[in-house]
């Protein structure tokens, strides 16, 4: 153990009079108290423990908070890859009869008779369009003939029927489709998954490769397709 400090002579002089009185009934208690004094070796190690020992509660209790842990990055979207039978696709038609611009129009797939004849300008005065399905969707290739009496043809003009019209197997929309021989809703949506998966028709006979196409069928189908 170190030997204690030797009292500074006179220290007590230099002292506050309130300090001094302080100091006299600190030494007159108990020899308990005598312990207390910061000037006692045994006492510097207790608070030296008591400051280490606060320092690693500190230490490790913020080792123990969570450590945020980063997100994970979202994965890039792949972009759509339209369809031969999307918006881009087209069809053509001719519009004739009374209409102020008669002509070849080019149509986006899907359009309606309504939207051939607004292309052409509208019907001309004292037309009328009450032959027409003007909610009919359009076949490429089809002619449209405006201001003929029902079941009738202009002059000039061979009557217009939907159903002669030639598709086009890589842009007709399976509404059209299914105005084939034949064919139905789950047929037609058969050609239209067949034409997507393999990008496309290249020729009519590969309509002989969806199912629910037998020979028969396509002998039926085949004057009324193209590509």
């Amino acid at each position: 153990m170190a030997p204690p400090l030797a009292p500074i002579p006179g220290g007590a002089a230099l002292l506050p009079p309130s300090l001094q009185r302080l100091r006299k009934v600190i030494s007159s208690e108990s020899p308990a108290a005598a312990t207390l004094d910061p000037g006692k070796p045994g006492l510097r190690v207790l608070l030296a423990i008591a400051v280490l020992a606060t320092a690693v509660a500190i230490f490790f209790v913020w080792r123990s908070q969570p450590a945020p842990e980063p997100l994970p990055a979202s994965a890039p979207m792949s972009p759509l890859t339209p369809t031969p039978s999307s918006a881009t696709a087209k069809v053509t038609v001719h519009v004739a009869g009374k209409i102020r611009k008669p002509g070849v129009y080019r149509l986006p797939a899907g359009a309606r008779v309504t939207d051939a004849v607004a292309a052409a300008g509208g019907v001309s005065r004292g037309a009328s369009t009450d032959s027409l399905n003007l909610a009919r969707r359009v076949i490429d290739g089809e002619q449209i003939v405006v201001g003929a009496p029902s079941g009738q043809a202009l002059p000039g003009y061979p009557a217009a029927d939907p159903a002669a019209a030639v598709l086009d197997l890589n842009s007709a929309t399976p509404d059209q489709l299914e105005q084939l021989p034949g064919v139905g809703e789950v047929l037609a949506a058969r050609i239209a998954e067949f034409r997507t998966s393999r990008g496309g028709f290249t020729t009519v006979e590969q309509l002989r490769e969806v199912s629910g196409i037998g020979p028969r069928k396509f002998e039926e189908i085949k004057p009324k397709v193209r590509v």
